[in-house]
């Protein structure tokens, strides 16, 4: 054996050994598994990846340095891998699961895979996988009683832990390898409907849910019909295999990929939602009848009547697959919009996608007078609608329908992104002293790593109502939620004891970084601050030395 092989097993072997051993260390492996029924062993996968002089072992594959391009003049060969080091390498993972099999630290089956970095590039090979089936017996008892007791017979909310495994397992090819797609589908709209009481905890269990079927999608079902050019920095693209046409036996799986894709496009965030467009383009081309109605007219989630509304004054037509709302506003007057609102509204309260956009048909073109907004027909839709005095009570009950951390309209992105409601609450906030709580609300639930729009909204604010006994615990959420680009200028007006004491009084026992955070986009840094207090007097004096003194606790 050459040395360059000799030093190459040798390396691979270590790190194998490695990880048995660094493994068998923990104490926790019988109490993780004593956690559920759903899960028979901890680990089940088994990564080599090879690069030589930095070769890893571990669960995941990290795809960190996929680089295929050789480092070094010398490499092995694929047949060298594949008939001298591969046998060696199974054997030795053999060796080592033996005692292991039957005990929590292995799962039911256990795979070993690897990567290798070899003179043709990087070859993948799958190069075993063990099955207990002792084990694969017992946790399919456990998975049926499960499903019986907890989902069928069950009325209390579920555990996401139980989720998490069981959404897996379903769509396991070793545990059901001809799945009943409608009865799994059930299983999981019954998992949303025990814990619909509980949002967050079914905003998780979803997320299992659409986890557990895209990587059923990405793993199983697409690799029949596509080949597959994944990529770090972009989307997987696919590819339609030649010659490849689905079965009869295929059209229950395309339902699961459909399912999967209304999911996605539902409840997840913006950025997840092209691999749903994705998935349904797939089924369209696949020959999928469902799927061509559910890109012409939405995923039949909502009633004919909730999604299309035309009469004398206007025409409303929603898609939640594309996320969209089409508006054609026929006669402008108050009447239009009223209805537009209530269209929008009811849908939003029904479970329409809240990272939505409009595309308006209409003569008015009104925008907010607030810089940094896109000028886009979203805006440009609630800016008219705005102008209509009576229908403010009707924009604010829209606006708490809509908000949503973490969601923003589908036609505003980087500087302009905003959260959906922000036109409603932006415009009635500066209108009226009745929405500041609205204002408040929406500055609670601002996301401002992905937005910075309430950075010009709050210039405007302070513009627009300066600071008054009302006014001031608003500027105070809205100063929490900007940005450190944010500019306000209220200096002049805290030039005045009695409003600089009621800014202060926004700022008490608050953490200092929150309070340092608020200083900035009045003061600036806080040493014009502290220059501005060296030369104050008497009542303002003390004001200013109790901001600094609030904000340097986080220096402390």
């Amino acid at each position: 054996m050459s040395t360059l092989l000799e030093q190459a097993t040798q390396e691979m072997t270590t790190a194998i050994h490695a990880w048995f051993d660094e493994r068998l260390q923990r104490t926790d492996l019988e109490d993780a598994v004593n956690r559920t029924t759903l899960q028979m062993g901890v680990f089940n996968d088994l990564l080599l990846d090879y690069k030589p002089g930095r070769t890893t072992a571990d669960e995941i594959d990290l795809g960190f340095g996929d680089d295929v391009r050789p480092r070094t003049p010398a490499r092995l060969d694929d047949a060298q891998v594949r008939d001298l080091i591969a046998p060696q390498l199974v054997a030795l993972v053999q060796a080592r699961l033996a005692p292991l099999v039957d005990t929590p630290m292995i799962d039911y089956r256990f795979t070993l895979r690897g990567k290798f970095q070899t003179a043709q590039g990087k070859l993948h090979l799958t190069l075993l996988e063990h099955v207990n089936d002792g084990k694969r017996q017992a946790l399919l008892k456990n998975i049926h009683a499960y499903i019986e007791q907890k989902l069928t017979h069950g009325s209390r909310p579920t555990k996401k832990l139980e989720t998490f495994f069981l959404t897996r397992h379903l769509l396991d090819p070793q545990l059901f390898p001809q799945p009943d797609i409608a009865w799994t589908i059930a299983q999981f709209e019954r998992i949303e409907q025990l814990n619909k009481s509980r949002p967050q905890a079914l905003t998780e269990h979803r997320g299992d849910i659409i986890r557990a079927v895209s990587a059923w999608a990405e793993k199983q079902f697409l690799p029949r019909f596509y080949d597959v050019q994944k990529s770090s920095y972009r989307s997987a693209e696919y590819t339609l295999k030649a010659d490849t046409a689905p079965d009869a036996q295929a059209l229950p799986a395309i339902d699961l990929l459909l399912y999967g894709a209304v999911m996605i496009l539902r409840h997840e965030p913006s950025y997840a939602k092209s691999t749903g467009l994705t998935f349904l383009e797939i089924a369209r081309e696949l020959g999928s009848e469902r799927a061509v109605r559910m890109l012409k007219e939405g995923s039949g989630t909502f009633p004919d009547a909730d999604i299309h509304v035309k009469n004398t004054l206007l025409e409303c037509r929603a898609n939640d697959v594309f996320a969209t709302i089409n508006i054609t506003i026929t006669q402008e007057e108050e009447g239009a919009y009223a209805q537009a609102l209530a269209f929008i509204t009811h849908l939003l309260q029904a479970g329409f996608p809240k990272s939505y956009q409009i595309k308006l048909k209409s003569k008015a073109k009104a925008y907010l007078p607030i810089k940094g907004l896109a000028k886009s027909d979203t805006h440009r839709f609630f800016a008219n609608a705005l102008a209509h005095a009576s229908l403010r009570p009707q924009l604010e009950a829209y606006a708490r329908a809509a908000i949503e951390q973490f969601e923003f309209y589908a036609d505003t992105e980087g500087e302009k992104n905003c959260m959906p409601g922000s036109y409603a609450v932006f415009g009635l906030g500066l209108l009226d002293a009745r929405y500041f709580p609205l204002v408040q609300h929406y500055m609670a639930n601002v996301d401002e790593e992905h937005q910075s729009v309430q950075d010009q909204f709050t210039a405007a604010f302070a513009e627009q109502h300066g600071i008054t006994r009302d006014s001031a615990p608003v500027l105070a959420a809205c100063l929490r939620a900007c940005t450190d680009n944010a500019k306000v200028k209220i200096q002049a007006e805290l030039e005045e004891v009695e409003k600089l004491d009621l800014f202060c009084q926004q700022l008490q026992g608050l953490d200092g970084y929150l309070v340092e955070h608020m200083l900035y986009p009045v003061w600036g840094k806080l040493e014009k601050l502290a220059a501005l207090a060296r030369k104050a007097q008497g009542r303002r004096k003390e004001l200013l030395l109790a901001l600094l003194e609030a904000a340097s606790k986080a220096h402390a």
